[in-house]
């Protein structure tokens, strides 16, 4: 079993991604998923976030990872395209993959929630400009709680 496979085993919310959903820079447990997770648990919201980040990764490989990344537990799916299609020349493949992505969610009844580029802005980033401190994560993952919270009530 894949460690991506053990990670999200019995997940009931799976963040699938790229960087800066694994949390590159910063320490296990910093990253958005680990901080989302013990948010929901603050507000006695008892399920578990798996992280399925991938450094570098594009839609193409989150698209191949998915059936891996999610379970028959899954309810919600938090989706970071980030920008590596168009850093690795394919960028034309990104809609159709996120499209996809989002059909085999629906089909399993799994609610997304995008996290597209847009959310970083404002957020408190490391010194690459690219990925977000640890403060940034738990501001990222402060303003997804209530559209997680959301999705798990449906």
């Amino acid at each position: 079993m894949s460690a991506i496979a053990a990670a999200a085993d019995a997940a009931e919310v799976v963040a699938l991604g790229a960087s800066n959903t694994y949390g590159k820079g910063v320490n296990r447990g910093e990253d958005f998923p680990a901080q989302l997770e013990a948010m929901l648990h603050a507000k006695g919201v008892h399920v578990s976030v798996a992280n399925a980040g991938v450094n570098g990764d594009t839609t193409g490989g989150m698209l191949s990872r998915f059936d891996s990344a999610v379970d028959g537990s899954t309810r919600v799916l938090v989706l970071q395209p980030g920008g590596n299609d168009a850093r690795k020349g394919v960028g034309d493949q990104r809609g159709g993959n996120i499209s996809a992505i989002t059909a085999k969610a629906a089909q399993r009844h799994i609610r997304v929630v995008m996290v597209e580029n847009g959310m970083l802005r404002g957020l408190t980033h490391q010194v690459d400009g690219q990925h977000l401190t640890p403060d940034g994560y738990r501001m990222l993952a402060a303003a997804l709680l209530p559209r997680v919270m959301g999705g798990l009530r449906k």
